[in-house]
């Protein structure tokens, strides 16, 4: 027979659960009462930030992108080198490639001023891909805040789970998917590169192979500024989408259908596979394109997030407290 107590602590024990899976869950309110100026702020930083410099703002959605899937969406990107931590910022796919440190920097700084020790810097890396994105042109949508930020970084799991531009579409695929991710999502996440510039070390063999996937005239163009010898002209950059390259639009698709699609793993994406229906579609529709990219971002935004007591409010995005 269940005793009284049996039953009581019964009723505890699920109460505790129930608090544990509300802990949990990421809030458009989260702050609202801890700190209701941390967006605002945040985004204040943001917008000046890319007014200064408008490649920013691909920079940034990128650098969230990138977080979220290492360890999931837990800022592990932003820590430095210490004697506990080999930092995630110089594997391949990162080194003198992902950038605004200081400008996540500067809006931690900035929301420290209005309520220390509050909002995250995982949190902030969120917003400040929203606001990037809305500055640009871009769609906006409903950041889901509550994330808190890692003690530790991998530079192992950034290595194997950050995607290459030599990456084949089913390899992309794959990868998506492992971070729960469909291959839609992975289409409308790759249209970021409606803004944004890529280094010629990353499309060098594309331009210069002769293959049937790139336009001729396109790969002429961009030889000018690439050099076919490495490392001459490794660092210089060229615009992602050649056509509108400061406006988040839909042209990244339409580049795709004419094979002017600077990233071997941007063509990949139409070239006869699984995704050109999708490419197609966004190419046609940039209200669909943009819909389906903020729902995307929304989506990995949820990728394994650290919540309620785990990780920590970092004061400094770079070292932990």
């Amino acid at each position: 027979m269940v005793t009284a107590a049996v039953r009581a602590h019964a009723m505890v024990m699920l109460l505790l659960l129930s608090c544990s899976a509300c802990q949990a869950q990421l809030s458009s309110t989260f702050y609202a009462n801890t700190c209701p100026n941390a967006l605002g702020t945040i985004r204040t930083s943001i917008r000046s930030a890319i007014a200064r410099e408008r490649r920013m703002a691909a920079s940034l959605i990128r650098l969230h992108f990138h977080d979220c899937f290492v360890q999931g969406c837990d800022a592990s990107i932003l820590l430095d080198n210490s004697p506990s931590i080999t930092s995630e910022k110089f594997v391949t796919q990162n080194n003198n490639s992902v950038r605004g440190f200081e400008v996540i920097d500067q809006a931690k700084s900035a929301v420290e001023n209005v309520c220390p020790g509050v909002v995250s810097c995982a949190d902030i890396l969120a917003v400040a891909a929203r606001d990037a994105s809305e500055y640009v042109g871009g769609p906006s949508w409903t950041v889901k805040l509550g994330r808190r930020d890692s003690t530790t970084a991998s530079a192992s799991l950034a290595s194997s789970q950050l995607p290459r531009f030599t990456d084949s579409l089913q390899s992309l695929i794959r990868l998506f998917g492992s971070k729960g991710l469909s291959e839609r999502d992975m289409v409308a996440l790759s249209g970021s590169h409606t803004i944004g510039q890529a280094q010629c070390v990353t499309f060098r063999d594309r331009i210069y192979n002769n293959a049937s996937d790139i336009d001729a005239g396109f790969a002429r163009k961009r030889r000018r500024h690439c050099p076919v010898t490495s490392p001459n002209g490794n660092g210089n950059l060229a615009p992602l989408d050649l056509v509108t390259p400061n406006s988040f639009d839909n042209n990244y698709f339409k580049n795709l259908l004419q094979k002017k699609g600077l990233l071997q793993s941007d063509q990949v994406l139409f070239s006869g596979g699984s995704t050109d229906s999708i490419v197609n579609a966004y190419s046609r529709n940039r209200s669909t394109f943009s819909s389906d990219f903020a729902s995307a971002m929304i989506k990995m935004g949820d990728i394994e997030p650290l919540t309620g007591s785990a990780g920590i409010i970092r004061r400094i995005c770079s070292v932990v407290n």
